[in-house]
């Protein structure tokens, strides 16, 4: 059978799932961050506008470009507050429609092992980044099991079934982050792991949610029968117990790294 594609064209399902998780992982990573408010920002796969939100919301930008090659997904972007002042495009990370020097800030949000060619889209980063402008980026903790779709993907592996990873799945280890941060010619490079928790209204909410909202997970299940979906379903059940009133808490990690293009 041929592996599926991944597919992000779902905003509305994309945000009630993988929107909630990267806001919650992007207010901590903005703390980090600490930037100065009046900045011009790009946000390299903003997706259906989460984190672009988070920014607007968060960081008193001057100005923010979003950038992302799914066409569904900006239209939903395209609706949100913030897009008051964001303006999106439709773009590939490895070679951004944008001027070189062109932001004090560009960010890339659970994106990066999804760029074929990482090295090239923090490359790209850097060039459209003032002289002293900062290069950041978070992704879940993929091999760690800090993505959260990592009990279903277990679930899989002891069913023997094939999980579809993103084309560049080694990009999320907080190691190779360093390293194309490094390797781009970026000083002050940092990393750091963020953990955050979020709680559903039951076991069939956070099945629904994830099932209906991850592209990897639509392309994992997409050759799956209904019984083994419902076997798949099961195991995963009882690997995510819920507490005494019905409620599932779930915890995610990312690794994140910032640098500053040289002076």
């Amino acid at each position: 059978m041929a592996e599926q594609p991944i597919k992000f064209n779902d905003g509305a399902a994309y945000e009630r799932m993988m929107g909630t998780w990267s806001r919650l992982v992007g207010d901590v990573f903005l703390d980090w961050l600490k930037p100065e408010p009046g900045q011009r920002w790009i946000d390299i796969g903003c997706g259906n506008g989460a984190f672009t939100e988070n920014i607007v919301a968060r960081c008193a930008p001057a100005e923010i470009l979003g950038v992302d090659p799914s066409q569904e997904q900006l239209d939903y972007a395209r609706m949100r507050p913030a897009a008051q002042l964001a303006k999106f495009q439709q773009g590939n990370a490895m070679a951004l429609p944008c001027a070189a020097k062109s932001f004090d800030a560009a960010v890339m949000a659970l994106v990066i092992f999804f760029v074929p060619d990482p090295a090239k889209g923090v490359a790209e980063m850097a060039r459209v980044v003032k002289p002293g402008g900062t290069v950041s980026a978070y992704a879940w903790d993929v091999f760690g099991g800090g993505v959260p779709t990592d009990p279903i993907f277990a679930e899989l592996r002891a069913m023997g079934v094939k999980q579809v990873m993103p084309p560049s799945v080694e990009a999320s280890r907080l190691d190779v982050l360093r390293d194309l941060w490094t390797n781009a010619g970026l000083e002050a490079v940092e990393t750091r792991v963020i953990s955050v928790e979020r709680t559903f209204a039951d076991f069939d909410d956070m099945w629904t949610t994830t099932v209906n909202g991850s592209g990897v997970v639509t392309a994992s299940l997409a050759g799956m029968s209904e019984p083994e979906r419902e076997t798949l379903k099961a195991g995963v059940r009882a690997r995510m117990p819920v507490d005494a009133s019905g409620r599932l808490t779930q915890s995610a990690f990312a690794n994140a790294v910032k640098g500053r293009v040289p002076a």
